[in-house]
């Protein structure tokens, strides 16, 4: 029964997904939109990132962690201070209507105290697929942007050291 009902929910995740072709999205604005953190925090992005910069990595699909962790595990080693949220974006109506069982499946697999730095958004998960665009959806969206939520840096292509090499570099040429 667990296994169905694992099996349905993902069909369920899948389905009524709209494909958006991939942007480029640097010096644009991000737009306005509202997630919830794992600890149970409304977060309005990108006005409450009120830091000089901040950094997103976006996932559009579970198989994303996969480059989302490899990101994390790379700016920690580089030792590169910079303030990062996991941001899932997951559009679509079923989503939401499984909105508590998805954040609680996360919640056991990420430890408390990042709790706060995992923001979903599920309303306006469509909203940042289509401003990203969202081809090639096991890849994260790495976003650099500023206080204003001007984009400074993107990368779309999946982990890479030269890709790592260009984001500490836009993260040093930020001003602070």
């Amino acid at each position: 029964m667990k296994l169905f009902t694992s099996l349905l929910l993902t069909l369920l995740l899948s389905a009524c997904s709209t494909t958006y072709q991939n942007q480029n999205i640097y010096g644009k604005t991000l737009p306005s939109m509202q997630g919830e953190s794992l600890a149970q925090e409304l977060v309005q992005i990108p006005s409450d990132f009120n830091l000089p910069i901040t950094l997103l990595l976006v996932g559009y699909k579970q198989n994303a962690q996969f480059d989302i962790d490899r990101w994390l595990i790379a700016l920690d080693m580089t030792e590169t201070e910079v303030s990062a949220y996991e941001i899932p974006a997951i559009q679509g109506m079923f989503p939401r209507m499984f909105e508590t069982q998805i954040n609680n499946g996360m919640r056991k697999g990420i430890p408390k105290e990042l709790w706060k730095g995992v923001v979903t958004l599920y309303e306006d998960g469509e909203t940042m697929q289509a401003f990203t665009g969202n081809e090639n959806g096991n890849n994260a969206r790495v976003i650099l942007i500023n206080n204003e939520g001007k984009v400074l840096h993107f990368y779309d292509r999946g982990f890479s050291v030269n890709a790592l090499n260009e984001l500490r570099a836009a993260i040093f040429q930020a001003p602070n």
